[in-house]
């Protein structure tokens, strides 16, 4: 079921609300990973949620993360997977204020795993950096786009694509409460291709059932904007303590 409508002027209308602080996130990093090749998803789970996770909160310009599971429902509502994302059932996302931030990010991670405290690993898909390009928020949701990474959500419905277009349309689809839209940065720490563009759709509906409303929208995009299809679906968030509610 799709929340209520919020109540009041939607924050982005509003100057004096916007005047009080914007966002200063400018990348995003994205890691997409396989299932665990012996099944051990709901183990990893816990274990990046309960250790691995909670510490990157060390980095200075860390101002976000979340993690993202797509199950088999997920896969099969997916409106595009190119065979180098099919792979893609994890994840994992952390929003930066300054790109500088990667060199931390890289830095803990390597003493996190000195200290024997990176028992898993998960086959890699792709991990991107990106820079934040445009963001909307639904204005039945009344919070404004800005804060959409904090706001609690249903699932995220993940969109990359090969070029770049306009994406803010798609917080017109029931269940989508807004967007953040991020151009690939060439850096030593990504492996994805120049010139992509990821979205994500942060949802307040069932992101199978959005996933239903959104794919024909998208279909026509394809057939028009300039951008190519190379992944598009539905992925839940995991739910602490509740390592197996959602699992590829």
């Amino acid at each position: 079921m799709i929340v209520l409508d919020g109540v009041g002027i939607p924050s982005d209308d509003v100057p004096e609300i916007l005047a009080t602080g914007r966002t200063d996130i400018t990348t995003i990093f994205v890691s997409m990973a396989a299932r665990h090749p012996d099944g051990g998803d709901a183990d990893y789970l816990e274990w990046h949620t309960l250790d691995h996770r909670p510490e990157q909160q060390r980095l200075p310009t860390l101002r976000a993360s979340l993690r993202l599971v797509s199950t088999p429902n997920c896969r099969a509502a997916r409106a595009a997977s190119h065979a180098g994302y099919d792979g893609a059932d994890h994840v994992m996302t952390y929003f930066f204020a300054d790109i500088v931030g990667l060199e931390e990010f890289n830095d803990l991670s390597v003493a996190l795993r000195n200290a024997g405290r990176t028992p898993f690993v998960l086959p890699p898909v792709q991990r991107g950096v990106y820079t934040v390009e445009a963001t909307a928020a639904a204005p039945r949701i009344r919070a404004g786009a800005d804060v959409l990474p904090w706001r609690p959500v249903t699932g995220v419905y993940v969109l990359l694509e090969q070029g770049t277009a306009p994406t803010h349309a798609l917080v017109e689809i029931p269940g989508v409460a807004g967007i953040w839209s991020a151009t690939s940065t060439p850096t030593a720490f990504s492996t994805a291709a120049a010139g992509q563009q990821i979205t994500y759709c942060f949802l307040d509906d069932d992101p199978v059932d959005t996933a239903a409303r959104l794919r024909p929208v998208l279909e026509r995009r394809w057939e028009t904007a300039a951008v190519s299809r190379l992944l598009a679906g539905p992925f839940y968030p995991v739910v602490p303590y509740a390592w197996d509610r959602y699992l590829p």
